[in-house]
């Protein structure tokens, strides 16, 4: 049972002193002991299920830490169901049934315990329970690492979940845990999930980052209040918030986030103060469904690294931005359909790629005081219904400042555009607008473009240093109406009147695509709209240096080889053709198969570059979709979307990302048929003008390609991205230390080798990614030795030593 001896001190008054002594197991032992005495276990294995149900102190040696090990074969090795003190012990459960520590009632102090465990939880608090648990560590690779359930509670401090198969921290069924300072890792499912009515988590300080999957997640009427905590490194969403969830997030920090960084859905409220949202691959805010709602405070939004707007409102929801920063992002804020709602106050968009605010589909936009700068667009109005106010702004050094068009119908109040390159204020395709106390200086182009006898209202608005003009209208419509000019002036003209018949305008110039694409030309002889001009092509690189990026890749040999005998295919053929020879016909589309990061984004990328530089597509960007952006949740919309992203990829590449997820297994109603068929049409339909790729599981794309002949006779080959081995993983690594100034020193290399060749590879082994994770976390674990040492020299800076590198997973 046992190999050591438990000491129990009676601590008590009384003259009788018979539990007073050595028991030789923990059972008999607290048997004995009653409320207030001390248990002292000596080192051993007790291969015991201990129960604790008086308040009696239970204490591993002192100075042994890890040497009392709690390690019954089955049940739960301790469990606590009173106000006892436990210290000091080495819980290890083998039953995934059970969790290794289970508090059911009472008030108990847990401190400095280390579980290693493979139990359904590390942890498990429930019912009446409400430990303080302190400096505690789990490691369950079998399941949660803490779960708090049925009502439970508890504070949790300074504790750490090293690893979990599934949840870091769980909390359902009502329970209400605090942690402190907690941090929680290496997790196979949510780093914190809430679930259920009545359940709520307090966070302050806390850490969750390496978690494949969401993060933080908030569902089913949950709540939580997170307080100066940082997510990061997770592969899901930062944030997810669900179904009547209530988050407050304060001083907290969200980054390095490959999806959204928050995303909120079915009548979900967040609150954002003073928080930072950076460095996400798809939206910063996502905001979905009528009473979903976000307010965020005094935020920074910044840095996203995909092509989706920064903060996007759809379905109903409504989002408010008070004096926020959101800046370095493709678009900054897209709000769609009828019955959503962006109100943003006193706050700063800029170094906007495409379009600072895009307002579409029904939805509004109401701006107060808010500046605009460095942007594609300023703001756009796309649509019939489409409104709101622009007031008290100011918008510099975009290509135009304010678009509306199709109907479009916003008031637009004391707002001043300076140096726009095409037009302050521009009007097409039926738009309508109020611009009222509105000014113009220093455009390149008009102050004010009105075409298509478009039916603003102009009020008091001036222009100053317009190179073109400072109000440019076109004719009347054919009921003879036109734009309404009161008391507008420019420095051109002391006062003007009602606008005059004007000649066609010129052809505008043109414009970058945002994320939503253009507007469609109208069906007029007047030229097309400066949202409908098409993206100038960028610089092409000649195609033996982009074949070098090619070569350059760690590993990757069957794919060189397949791109390098596809372009030779295409340069032989067009030189025949130069020749006046037949070319063999060449199908371009390809299909990627192999697991996550084995580099089939960035072969996709370098192949479009390479037929740029061959002639046979005009631009060769990228543009990277999944199902999410190409299927609708409405009848008509998947059609739309998908014919949106294929114009977005005119003269490049389309690369659909686990392509399999359009033709699910259990399809049903599903719109994924109506995208595969929109595309067929659209590759037939333009067959020169835009390249196709699609890509994911091996297994998964050849059970889509066999159930869509259609969409397989339209691929010319397979390229099957093989997982990198040690070998390659190493030098991945080798090739991030290089680049951001590091060096591996003695002994790193043969630790990096043996590590990753002792990785396990399962679905969530992310080949490259993992490679690039790994050389973060031992930057991460360098950083922290290295702030001890007083005065660092270059070589401690720089060098990269065994002991940085992280823990198997």
């Amino acid at each position: 049972m046992a190999q050591g001896t438990v000491q129990v001190t009676h601590t008590g008054t009384s003259r009788w002193r018979r539990r007073t002594g050595e028991y030789a197991s923990l059972t008999a032992a607290l048997e004995a002991a009653a409320d207030g005495d001390i248990l002292t276990v000596a080192p051993g294995t007790y291969r015991e299920n201990l129960v604790v149900d008086r308040a009696v102190t239970l204490l591993g040696q002192e100075g042994a830490a890890g040497s009392v090990r709690i390690a019954p074969p089955e049940g739960v090795p301790l469990a606590v169901r009173a106000s006892a003190q436990v210290q000091g012990l080495h819980i290890e459960g083998q039953d995934a049934a059970v969790p290794a520590v289970l508090v059911e009632d009472g008030t108990p102090e847990l401190t400095g315990l280390r579980i290693v465990t493979r139990s359904a939880a590390g942890i498990e608090v429930r019912g009446g329970g409400r430990p303080t648990v302190r400096a505690c560590t789990v490691d369950n690779p079998a399941g949660v690492g803490i779960a708090v359930v049925d009502g439970g509670g508890g504070i949790f401090e300074e504790c750490e979940v090293i690893a979990a198969g599934q949840s870091g921290v769980a909390v359902r069924g009502g329970g209400r845990p605090r942690l402190d300072r907690c941090r929680v890792h290496h997790a196979a499912g949510a780093g914190l999930s809430v679930t259920g009515d009545h359940s709520s988590l307090e966070a302050l300080g806390c850490e969750i980052y390496e978690i494949n999957g969401s993060g933080v997640q908030i569902a089913s009427r949950a709540a939580a209040v997170l307080t100066d905590c940082a997510v990061h490194r997770v592969t899901g969403n930062g944030v997810t918030l669900d179904t009547d969830a209530v988050l407050t997030l304060a001083d907290c920090r969200v980054h390095d986030v490959p999806e959204n960084a928050v995303d909120l859905r079915s009548r979900s409220v967040l609150t954002l103060t003073r928080s930072e949202v950076a460095r996400f691959g798809r939206n910063g805010l996502s905001v979905w469904d009528p009473g979903t709602r976000v307010d965020a405070h005094r935020c920074e939004i910044h840095d996203g690294t995909g092509d989706y707007p920064a903060v996007w409102v759809s379905d109903g929801a409504t989002a408010v931005l008070e004096s926020c920063r959101v800046h370095d992002v493709p678009d900054a804020l897209c709000v769609l359909d009828r019955g959503s709602r962006a109100d943003v106050v006193d706050s700063d968009l800029s170094q906007v790629r495409n379009i600072a605010v895009s307002v579409s589909g029904g939805a509004t936009a109401e701006l107060d005081d808010c500046r605009i700068s460095g942007a594609g667009r300023g703001a756009w109005f796309r649509d019939h219904g489409s409104g709101g106010t622009l007031a008290n702004c100011t918008i510099d050094a975009a290509q135009t400042g304010v678009i509306v068009t199709k109907g479009a119908d916003p008031l637009i109040e004391r707002t001043t555009v300076t140096s726009p390159t095409e037009a302050g204020f521009y009007v097409s395709a039926g738009g309508r607008g109020t611009f009222q106390g509105c000014r113009v200086t220093g455009s390149e182009g008009y102050g004010f473009h009105i075409i298509d006898g478009c039916r603003s209202t102009l009020r008091k608005c001036r222009t100053e240093r317009c190179a073109r003009g400072g109000f440019e209208f076109a004719q009347a419509g054919a009921d003879g109406e036109g734009a309404v000019v009161e008391e507008c002036s420019s420095d051109e003209s002391t006062q003007l009147g009602s606008p005059a018949a004007a000649t066609a305008p010129p052809a505008p110039a043109t414009q970058t695509a945002g994320l939503l694409g253009g507007v469609p030309s109208p069906r007029s002889t007047t030229p097309a709209a400066p949202e409908a001009a098409p993206e100038p092509a960028p610089e092409t690189r000649p195609a033996d240096t982009v074949l070098a990026d090619l070569d350059a890749l760690v590993g990757l040999a069957s794919v060189k080889r397949e791109v390098r005998a596809l372009t030779d295919m295409i340069e032989v053929g067009r030189r025949r053709q130069e020749a006046g020879l037949k070319a063999a016909s060449v199908r371009r589309h390809l299909v990627f198969t192999g697991s996550p990061g084995t580099g089939k984004t960035t072969v996709a990328r370098l192949y479009g570059e390479i037929l740029a530089a061959l002639g046979v597509l005009d631009r060769g960007h990228l543009v990277e979709v999944s199902r999410v952006d190409l299927v609708g949740e409405h009848i008509g919309s998947t059609a739309i979307r998908t014919q949106e992203a294929f114009d977005r990829a005119r003269g490049g590449v389309l690369f659909i990302d686990e392509a399999y997820a359009l033709s699910p297994e259990d399809s049903g109603r599903d719109f994924g048929r109506e995208a595969i068929d929109t595309l067929v049409k659209l590759m037939e339909d333009h067959r020169e003008a835009v390249v196709v790729i699609v890509a994911g599981y091996t297994t998964e794309m050849e059970r889509f390609l066999s159930v869509n002949p259609g969409v397989a006779s339209r691929f010319s080959r397979t390229i099957t991205f093989s997982d990198y081995d040690p070998d390659e993983l190493l030098r991945i690594v080798e090739q991030q230390a290089d680049e951001h100034e590091y060096r591996l020193g003695p002994g790193t290399g043969e630790a990096l080798h043996k590590y990753f060749t002792a990785l396990p590879k399962g679905p969530a082994f992310g080949n490259g990614r993992t490679a690039r994770q790994t050389f973060e976390a031992m930057v991460e674990r360098h950083a922290g030795r290295v702030a001890q040492l007083s005065a660092p020299g270059t070589e401690e800076l720089t060098l990269l030593y065994p002991e940085d590198l992280p823990a198997l997973p």
